[in-house]
């Protein structure tokens, strides 16, 4: 549909639309070719925008803060509608938050007010709708430990309704959410912890930084910093003037070997890696292996491939594909690629990328 057209029928909902906005603006990959913008402020907007493309049968991609995104340089040939709705309101025991509010503000606000709950979740990029898209997880806490209930429009229906986190499926670094367009997220409520403490720690990481034991908490601003800090010396804070932090945080999810696989994938990493001490966590059906670790002993160095490509590692972090500045989509997925399939040919394990792509194959 022509632009004049998708602003005709966008009047009435209260978005601004905007026309060949290149959506490398929008990301923190900083790649996408251009598309049409409708940006929504408020949720009222944002319903009304959804289900008038829906009505005319515009293919819609839904955008907040652009952190877990890979656009292809071809950009997106419906129409990109962007929420920037970011109210928040803090309770006795617990935070609500529109889905286009800046996810670690919402974090910091929740700090500075005197709780606990969501330090461990500190520095995250994006915005606090997508975080029970993919149950966000960092520092041994996951969304799906910590939220209430999440506002959903549904698009079959129309329906708007508060649903319980025992409908979202949540598994790691999944729900029923991602990988699917049913349903939109409007809003997110969290629990907090009135006494200002963090929630138990339980990252080896974490504890150790702040001198605690696993299982103890420590009060929540120290907690928050001790991440902050732990998460700078990644490039997994934003910061414009790093290449490092122009990446879409981790790109691969740790992998979970079934119990049946465990000993084969062992015994391929003892070929080639040697008689090493292979970092492994419980997992629900199997083991989690370390991607990181696991890409640095296929022979994927920090920076990789050198300083002269326009994607690169991460020089802080393994686990982080980036942007030099010049990089494509098509940059990054020729970095994916290599990435995942050298380690699938040493170690018989496929790694699965954390961000939604979209106009690009992996």
């Amino acid at each position: 549909m022509p632009f004049e057209e998708v602003s005709a029928l966008l009047t009435a909902t209260g978005a601004r639309v905007r026309n060949s906005v290149p959506l490398a603006d929008l990301t923190t990959l900083r790649v996408g070719g251009p598309a049409t913008v409708a940006d929504c402020d408020s949720i009222d907007a944002l319903v009304a925008t959804v289900r008038a493309l829906d009505a005319a049968g515009i293919p819609v991609l839904l955008l907040a803060g652009g952190s877990n995104l890979l656009i292809g340089d071809g950009g997106f040939g419906g129409v990109v509608v962007r929420i920037t709705a970011g109210a928040v309101d803090i309770g006795p025991d617990r935070v609500v938050a529109e889905a286009g509010a800046n996810w670690d503000a919402v974090v910091a606000a929740t700090v500075a007010a005197g709780f606990g709950g969501l330090e461990c979740l500190s520095g995250i990029p994006g915005s606090a709708g997508a975080t029970p898209v993919q149950n966000v997880g960092a520092y041994g806490v996951e969304v799906a430990q910590l939220l209430l209930r999440v506002r959903l429009l549904d698009r079959a229906s129309g329906e708007v309704r508060w649903v319980s986190p025992d409908e979202l499926g949540f598994g790691y670094r999944t729900s029923v959410l991602k990988h699917s367009d049913r349903a939109v997220v409007l809003g997110v409520e969290f629990a907090l912890r009135a006494d200002g403490s963090s929630a138990p720690l339980r990252y080896r990481e974490l504890y150790q930084a702040l001198g605690a034991a696993e299982g103890d908490s420590r009060p929540a601003a120290e907690a928050r910093a001790a991440v902050l800090r732990l998460r700078a010396g990644k490039g997994m804070v934003l910061d414009p003037d790093d290449h490092d932090t122009w990446s879409a945080g981790s790109f691969f999810t740790n992998p979970v070997v079934p119990f049946e696989r465990e000993a084969q994938v062992r015994a391929a990493i003892a070929a080639h890696v040697g008689d090493v001490t292979v970092p492994t966590y419980p997992a629900a059906g199997g083991v989690k292996f370390s991607a990181g670790w696991l890409i640095e002993r296929a022979g994927f160095a920090k920076g990789f491939p050198g300083p002269d490509a326009p994607a690169r590692l991460s020089t802080k972090h393994t686990l982080a594909l980036t942007n030099r500045g010049a990089a494509t989509a098509a940059d990054l997925v020729e970095l994916a690629r290599a990435v995942r399939d050298g380690v699938a040919e040493r170690f018989g394990i496929r790694l699965e990328p954390e961000p939604v792509t979209v106009g690009v194959s992996l």
